[in-house]
């Protein structure tokens, strides 16, 4: 997770994106919880490899550690301080790249529901899509097995497209053969790139499976995160596990329509919020409308009709504006 995020400015120039809340909860806190769901085991370790010590500073390892703890894990933060890759990112934590392991990039949701196959070296987690040539996919034998990955084919292999999460019965396997890549400089795109070790797994008669998602929700950029935090709140709301709407909420002459998540200490005076709306801790909204929409911390809001908006947190906003991304501690009035 050591990226900037710059698709997803304003918001990413104050928070690192995977910390940008969605439905409720941190990108990569809903993430990390998810993978657990699916592997039905107890975790030892958790490692993030972050970027910029500046950037990525004492508050966001401060929740990667608490994240860690809450699933009685031990966390393990590493730094990534150049941009070369995947290949090279996996191989910051090197010394927490031993026995079992998951590897997944911080900036999607998942929901998925299967079992880890035991007979495979490793599992590749995928998604089936109407247009696998916008994708890298997998390429399977008659045994169902990975053979090969494709980066957005011109001609049809597969409609699994690859999501970034990866399962490894022995991630030390992995770690040796990108530590050849990195030893022989082999580079595509200028980056050390995973696919090239797991390639020389392929190569070496490794054993690799398919683990398909129900779903996979991208943040890459407003209004992708904006879906993901739609489909997030139908999915919380039919799941019953978490309370959406804080029992601090004063509503005032006000009208919530389902699914929705407002935070702590919210304040709503006249307002139809809904649907598919998420208001963090401490925001103010007065006589306006909001749909589809999401709304960080600390935020006063008055006089709007907001429909497919992104607001951060310390944001003041009265207009008349429809559709809008602000970021963090503007004013608009």
């Amino acid at each position: 997770m050591a990226g900037r995020g710059s698709r997803l400015r304003p918001h990413s120039l104050t928070v690192p994106k995977p910390l940008i809340p969605v439905a409720g909860q941190p990108i990569v806190h809903r993430l990390v919880k998810d993978i657990a769901k699916v592997l039905k085991q107890p975790i030892d370790e958790i490692a993030f490899v972050l970027g910029d010590p500046a950037w990525f500073g004492d508050e966001v390892v401060t929740s990667l550690q608490n994240l860690a703890k809450s699933l009685n894990a031990k966390p393990s933060i590493y730094r990534q301080d150049q941009p070369l890759g995947t290949g090279h990112a996996i191989m910051c934590a090197e010394p927490s790249l031993s026995g079992p392991a998951v590897i997944a990039y911080a900036d999607t949701l998942i929901r998925a529901e299967f079992d880890l196959d035991n007979d495979a070296d490793s599992v590749i987690w995928t998604k089936r899509v109407e247009n696998p040539e916008a994708y890298g996919v997998v390429k399977l034998n008659d045994n169902d097995e990975i053979i090969e990955l494709v980066e957005k084919p011109e001609t049809f292999v597969s409609d699994q497209a690859v999501i970034g999460i990866y399962y490894f019965k022995d991630v030390g396997v992995l770690k040796s053969k990108l530590q050849e890549i990195l030893d022989e400089n082999i580079m595509n795109g200028g980056e050390y790139q995973i696919n090239d070790g797991i390639k020389r797994m392929m190569a070496d008669g490794k054993v690799f499976k398919t683990g398909t998602v129900d779903e996979w929700m991208d943040c890459g950029n407003k209004n992708v995160t904006l879906d993901t935090n739609a489909k997030m709140l139908g999915f919380l709301k039919a799941d019953g596990e978490e309370q959406l709407i804080a029992d601090s909420v004063v509503n005032n002459n006000s009208t919530i329509i389902e699914p929705c998540r407002i935070g702590e200490h919210v304040v709503l005076n006249n307002v139809t919020v809904g649907p598919n709306v998420s208001i963090g801790d401490h925001c103010t909204i007065e006589n306006s409308s909001v749909k589809n929409s999401l709304i960080q911390n600390h935020t006063t809001i008055k006089n709007a009709t907001l429909e497919n908006a992104m607001i951060g947190n310390h944001v003041s906003y009265n207009g008349d504006f429809k559709s809008i991304s602000i970021g963090d501690y503007s004013v608009l009035e």
